[in-house]
């Protein structure tokens, strides 16, 4: 199944390009940066939020749903691991529902094997938010969490604005997501200008002083869901983005 999304979804990765006005972008903030060697290419910035270290990437996609290169930021928020939370664009939600149905339903298939992305997995075993629960969200993205509790939390605050302010073009996909403690956004991204970087890096450190903010107030993550899945998971021994 993966084979057949990378060929739907992707296109060569771009020409390797110079990395001297991002280089000067990333020292102006006081953010290390270097070049990713190799014929693939890419560069790799390095910052903090506070004491909390946290990585920026920028290459060849790691996921079939992201057409060519590819925006990685991802930060380790010490949180437990059955906090379980995905935000992601609605029609990328639409692409990989069709993606798994057409898969394991019309392939009399019952187990997800472990090579499909978490993040395509939790989509049929979590419970989605409803219209009124996301709010401002409700008409460009969806949302599931074992416990919407916890979810709902860290959505409801200024993450909600930063995302309806995200540089979105149409069809480009953006997944954000909390998986074994560690906060992931992904985006396709051809072209990294620091215009760009600066707003994406702003989404992404709101997701991670929220989740900060939700985790002190002491929420419960919950159990899982105990709605009914159309499918049974083989989960894998990583379940990190």
């Amino acid at each position: 199944m993966l084979d057949g999304l990378k060929r739907l979804f992707s296109r060569p990765p771009a020409p390797g390009q110079e990395w001297d006005e991002l280089a000067e972008w990333a020292s102006a903030r006081q953010f290390g940066f270097r070049p990713v060697r190799g014929e693939e290419g890419g560069f790799i910035v390095e910052g903090k939020v506070g004491a909390l270290p946290w990585r920026l990437e920028w290459g060849p996609s790691q996921r079939p749903y992201v057409t060519g290169p590819e925006l990685r930021m991802r930060a380790e928020l010490g949180l437990p691991g059955d906090v379980q939370l995905l935000v992601l664009d609605r029609l990328l939600q639409a692409t990989m529902e069709k993606a798994m149905f057409d898969q394991y339903v019309e392939g009399v298939q019952t187990r997800i094997d472990n090579q499909t992305p978490p993040e395509m997995r939790w989509l049929v075993m979590f419970p989605k938010l409803s219209g009124p629960e996301l709010g401002g969200l409700r008409d460009r993205f969806a949302a599931v969490a074992p416990s919407k509790t916890w979810l709902m939390g860290w959505l409801d605050g200024p993450l909600t604005p930063a995302l309806l302010a995200a540089p979105l073009t149409a069809g480009q996909p953006v997944v954000l997501m909390i998986s074994r403690g560690r906060l992931t956004l992904r985006t396709a991204l051809p072209e990294p200008v620091p215009q760009d970087l600066d707003r994406w890096l702003r989404v992404f450190h709101t997701a991670l002083r929220e989740a900060r903010r939700v985790a002190e107030q002491g929420s419960d993550p919950g159990s899982a869901s105990t709605q009914p899945s159309m499918f049974t998971a083989t989960r894998g021994p990583d379940e990190s983005a």
